[in-house]
């Protein structure tokens, strides 16, 4: 039964929120207000946390997918201890706070995934509640449950209405991810108005149709009880996800209660004054939390640090009963990587038979399976043309199905590209696991909301991305990406790759496991590529190096990928002609960059003329070549080979540009400086 306590804190949680946006003279104070209750009673009552070890591991995991209502977050982070203070409330939007617009992971303790685009937080949660599934699997034994937790999340009307949550509820349900709670706040408003306008439909029928335990709470405003039933319930499912349709009222207590104008603005002055009387609040004072709310959020912060201890009590016995499975898991949790793993990385020689660079990663991917067990994904239903499972490979699925179990480590994601990225975005935030998947280059641009948040995080994820060219040629324009690299290479802390042999898809990998923080795009061929003379893992690791060196040179050609040995024979064509042409493979721009101003400009040094090689568009290319030949239009369709000569990307139409370029800077007969100078960013300096 809820207490007058507890109904204090709830009104303690709505004036907060009036007065967090009211300060920032912005923000989302509706739905905050709304779900209060279910916020307080989630917190209270179920959720396992440990506010002083916000990354213990058996932690619930809590999303928030409606993430614009993040001054609620804030606010339960606040009174249950986090490392979220008052005047971190108080800096709600400001430059340098730990309290921005929308929930960042990295920038506030307590916060598991980057919300705000709507229907991704959900699809993350999917993630994370796969994440504890399979550890759990893996892991737990009989008497000891290491790894259980849930995970919560919140959701609106416009996270339902987001094609991505469609696709990860599909597969939850699938799955049968029982250890996933999801909160529907079911305030029937949008920016627009009422969902009378554009969203009508059955949500509890949909849920059903997937698969999902669904629940239902008329009365989300007040009814403490049921919302308390509904969770208790939640947790009894064991087969299948639940969602709890929840009735509420946004901005629940202010004069503009039950409209859109109190979604996406703060409340007028006077609204805030008459709210704070009706919950029986000093209207004169601001941020206030009477000490009852404190010291109930206090005891549960403390039942928090309780459990914490009595799981650590349980692994230390784990450990002494089960040495190597405790020793295996705390390496995993604490991202250590096997010692001596980069060894099963495969390598060439030039005797070695060409081969596509999707098959160069399949080869790869199997010997890292082998040596690293926390590397684990699967493909958007095209494991038989990406080439991503693994000989043994047991498929994740649900024990009742027959096709596999949760300690499976290959994923069968469907025909759903936006989903799988979402998915791996939570994967890869719950810890112990590097996550990968895997489509075709160009429906990469169906993920481009996941992949973004994927570089916004901070996440590890890799996108296995074959067929990355012109190159798969009959399937024609709709299926060949031209723009796909230039929006993945001008994306912040996003490692695209483009290997052009068995050495640079080596270090795609290396380079991408290593890198903790950085998502990485993997992009792979299906024709044949030959193993190139003079490449090697460790050059490649830098991104970018030379290939083939020559002294005095008049020109230096940079590609990337199958564009790469075609380069090889044009430069061998324009040296039977006298030039001297050097060649510079650049798989990793972004790598590349990382480099020291040095290294850059060793690979890409003034006096002669760079010309840029690519079967994309060349937009981007002018920060490191002074003329580029690629593509200024859509793809073809037609075998690969008469694809590339329409285009003139053959060594004889690559020599002939590079002729051409080399006889325009001679005719200029001016100094030619590396495209690395700059007014801006000299590397010189």
């Amino acid at each position: 039964m809820a207490s007058q306590t507890d109904i204090k804190a709830v009104n303690t949680i709505r004036t907060l929120a009036a007065d967090v946006v009211g300060k920032a003279n912005s923000g989302h104070p509706g739905a905050p207000m709304g779900m209060a209750p279910a916020a307080h009673v989630l917190w209270t009552r179920h959720m396992n946390f440990s506010a002083k070890n916000s990354k213990w591991f058996n932690r619930d995991r809590f999303v928030l997918s409606n993430g614009h209502a993040c001054a609620l977050q804030y606010i339960m982070l606040h009174l249950s201890g986090y490392k979220v203070s008052m005047d971190d409330l108080k800096q709600f939007r400001q430059i340098g706070s730990i309290t921005p617009g929308h929930p960042e992971n990295g920038v506030t303790d307590g916060i598991e995934v980057t919300t705000g685009p709507l229907g991704q937080g959900i699809a993350n949660a999917v993630g994370l509640a796969i994440g504890q599934a399979h550890m759990g699997a893996v892991f737990n034994k009989d008497g000891f449950p290491l790894v259980d937790n849930y995970t919560y999340v919140f959701l609106g009307d416009g996270c339902l209405q987001e094609g991505v949550s469609a696709e990860a509820s599909s597969l939850a349900g699938h799955l049968k991810l029982g250890n996933l709670i999801a909160i529907y706040d079911d305030n029937k408003i949008t920016i627009d108005g009422d969902t009378a306008v554009s969203f009508t439909e059955d949500v509890e029928a949909r849920y059903k149709a997937y698969g999902w335990n669904v629940l239902h709470v008329e009365n989300g405003d007040d009814d403490y009880d049921a919302i308390e039933a509904a969770i208790t319930e939640a947790k009894k499912s064991t087969d299948a996800p639940t969602l709890i349709n929840l009735k509420t009222t946004i901005g629940f207590g202010s004069t503009k209660a039950g409209g859109h104008d109190v979604h996406g603005a703060p409340l007028k002055k006077d609204d805030i004054v008459q709210l704070k009387q009706k919950f029986g609040f000093n209207p004169e004072e601001t941020f206030a939390v009477p000490q009852e709310t404190y010291d109930l959020y206090h005891k549960v912060a403390q039942k928090g640090a309780e459990k914490e201890a009595a799981w650590n009590e349980l692994f230390q016995k784990y450990e002494q009963q089960y040495p190597k499975e405790a020793s295996e898991l705390k390496r995993r949790i604490e991202g250590r990587l096997p010692e001596g793993w980069e060894k099963a990385l495969p390598t060439y020689t030039t005797a070695d038979a060409a081969v596509g660079s999707r098959k160069l990663s399949e080869t790869t991917i199997t010997k890292l399976a082998e040596v690293l067990p926390e590397f684990i994904g699967g493909s958007a239903d095209l494991t038989g043309s990406n080439l991503t499972r693994w000989k043994g490979a047991e498929d994740f699925q649900h024990p009742s199905t027959g096709l596999g179990s949760y300690a499976g480590r290959y994923f069968r994601f469907g025909v759903r590209e936006h989903g799988m990225t979402a998915i791996c975005n939570g994967l890869a935030a719950y810890g112990g696991i590097i996550p990968f998947c895997a489509t075709f280059l160009n429906f990469v641009s169906y993920a481009a909301g996941a992949v973004r948040l994927s570089a916004l995080s901070h996440l590890r994820v890799i996108q296995v991305a074959t067929h990355d060219s012109i190159g798969l040629g009959e399937d024609g324009p709709t299926h060949q990406p031209v723009e796909t690299a230039a929006w993945l290479r001008a994306t912040p802390n996003l490692a695209f790759w483009r290997p052009a042999d068995g050495h640079e898809t080596s270090a795609s990998y290396l380079v991408s496991i290593l890198s903790q923080h950085t998502p990485s795009v993997l992009a792979f061929s299906r024709q044949n590529l030959p193993q190139l003379a003079n490449s090697s893992i460790e050059k490649a690791a830098k991104g970018g190096y030379v290939l083939e060196d020559v002294e005095n040179p008049d020109l230096t050609f940079i590609s990337t990928g199958s564009e790469v040995p075609l380069c090889v024979e044009a430069a061998q064509k324009l040296r039977e002609s006298g030039l001297k042409v050097r060649i510079v493979s650049m798989p990793c721009i972004e790598v590349f960059n990382n480099q020291s101003k040095e290294y850059k400009l060793s690979v890409l040094p003034s006096g002669h003329p760079i010309l840029s090689v690519e079967a994309y568009s060349t937009f981007g290319w002018g920060a490191l070549s002074h003329d580029h030949f690629g593509l200024k239009s859509w793809g073809a369709s037609g075998p690969y080979a008469q694809v590339y000569e329409k285009f003139g990307l053959t060594p004889e139409g690559i020599a002939q540009r590079g002729q051409k370029v080399v006889d325009f800077y001679k005719k200029r007969g001016q100094p030619v400086f590396s495209p690395l100078i700059s007014a801006l960013d000299d590397i010189s300096e």
